[in-house]
């Protein structure tokens, strides 16, 4: 099954910017893991899973399919030891190389439509556009530990000008109920989007997901379909648990997110992701 993702330039077919190299040593079977939530506890990394993901690293795919930039992402594989293969990033607008830190695999789209729509109704809104590998252009200071990398002020005008992978609309104060509210009113259309657990709103290419994403590595490695796990706890890991062959939610994930999943695990405080992943493949 092919999920390309689109691109808003003539070619729309996604092809790697460089070769893809499988890792030596590895087996042919893809475990994709969601970052926070899943794998971290706020920034909380728990010595069992870092020592289960780098035991399992050693044998298998694993790739991290996040909603954190490129410079976010490359910190927390450092921490679990993962120093090559590949990783999902940006909710699957990016695909980087772990050694390189270079891209693989990007997609853009022009992000001014929708949220310059979003701001009507929620002016006060802080908006985050991803620069790849070094932070975010944004329309005021982010609350402290809220985004990894630079953040370069610009006035939205000018933030809105041009391509972007991925863009945050965050308003400080709201819940998530709060943001969905605005979202059921506004019906964004061209556009890929994910709440977070907060009234933080992630855009990326319209069809671009962590599914995504993860498909181009997997058809990338030749990996079987059959041969695949993604473990995550947020509603932008529905469809990863889906496209998976074994989906699995952790406890603390969304009624409608552990519906996505084939088995709902241990709770991240439990760093329950250092257990299955023992238990289901040594």
């Amino acid at each position: 099954m092919n999920l390309p993702s689109r691109q808003l330039t003539e070619d729309t077919t996604p092809r790697p910017t460089a070769g893809l190299v499988a890792p030596a040593g590895r087996d042919g079977h893809l475990i994709a893991l969601d970052v926070d939530g899943t794998l971290l506890d706020g920034e909380h990394l728990a010595p069992d899973v870092r020592a289960a993901v780098s035991k399992l690293a050693a044998r298998m795919h694993v790739v991290l399919a996040t909603g954190r930039c490129v410079v976010s992402t490359k910190l927390v594989a450092d921490r679990l030891g993962l120093f090559d293969g590949y990783a999902v990033c940006s909710n699957g607008a990016a695909v980087v190389h772990l050694g390189t830190g270079e891209p693989v695999l990007m997609t853009t789209f022009e992000p001014g439509p929708a949220v310059r729509t979003l701001l009507q109704y929620m002016p006060a809104a802080l908006v985050a556009v991803e620069e790849f590998g070094v932070g975010y252009r944004v329309s005021a200071p982010f609350p402290p530990g809220e985004l990894t990398g630079i953040q370069r002020v610009q006035p939205l005008d000018e933030l809105l000008d041009g391509p972007a992978p991925r863009v945050v609309v965050c308003r400080p104060g709201w819940s998530a109920a709060s943001l969905h509210e605005v979202l059921a009113r506004v019906g964004l259309h061209g556009v890929t989007y994910a709440v977070g657990t907060t009234a933080w709103l992630d855009l990326t290419p319209d069809g671009v997901t962590k599914a995504a994403g993860l498909e181009h590595v997997r058809s990338w490695l030749d990996v079987p379909p059959h041969r695949t796990t993604a473990i995550g706890d947020g509603h932008n890991d529905i469809d990863m648990l889906r496209w998976a062959h074994q989906g699995l939610a952790m406890a603390e994930a969304a009624p409608e997110v552990q519906a996505a999943a084939d088995a709902v695990i241990g709770s991240v405080r439990d760093a329950a992701v250092a257990r299955e992943l023992t238990h289901r493949f040594g």
